[in-house]
């Protein structure tokens, strides 16, 4: 079975990706309530302000907003409350050591269920200047244009731009 169907995706932040060059992804266990999953289950979650940050050797998620379930009691839980990630204590260390060494952050980029376990996959990133921004843009969309430009020329049609070529 590949990676991908036994993955079913909850939520992105696709807004990470652009606010920031991802230098190395992790995937990290999370500790959560029952309601919380049965939320998650649902769809309710957003990664949007979420990051993640070391407390006495472990790493905490802060900002993930979990919506409230439905049909819990009493036993609901905190929307925007301080979830632990689970990894490897070397995984840990390895991570400590780049936070560390200063200009990198860890942040969300996806939450899903693998095989049954809600997961979140982090990482390690450095964020990105406006200018950056633009340019990755700019290339981003010089690459569609020119795969576009190829796909015309594969299929066999005329170029874009119309017409007969006058030369």
């Amino acid at each position: 079975m590949s990676r991908d169907a036994e993955r079913k995706l909850i939520a992105a932040n696709k807004k990470a990706r652009h606010d920031y060059t991802v230098l190395k992804t992790y995937e990290a266990g999370i500790v959560l309530a029952g309601t919380e999953v049965k939320s998650l289950r649902e769809g309710r979650v957003s990664l949007v302000d979420a990051f993640a940050q070391e407390s006495d050797g472990e790493l905490l998620l802060h900002g993930l907003h979990i919506a409230e379930y439905g049909y819990g009691t009493w036993t609901n839980h905190q929307p925007r409350r301080t979830r632990k990630l689970l990894l490897r204590r070397v995984e840990i260390d390895r991570i400590l050591e780049k936070l560390r060494d200063g200009g990198v952050t860890l942040v969300p980029l996806s939450m899903y269920f693998s095989n049954g376990w809600a997961k979140v996959e982090i990482a390690l990133a450095r964020g990105r200047r406006s200018y950056d921004k633009r340019q990755v843009l700019a290339e981003r969309d010089a690459n569609r244009e020119i795969a576009r430009e190829l796909g015309r020329r594969l299929k066999g049609r005329r170029p874009a731009g119309g017409g007969r070529r006058q030369g």
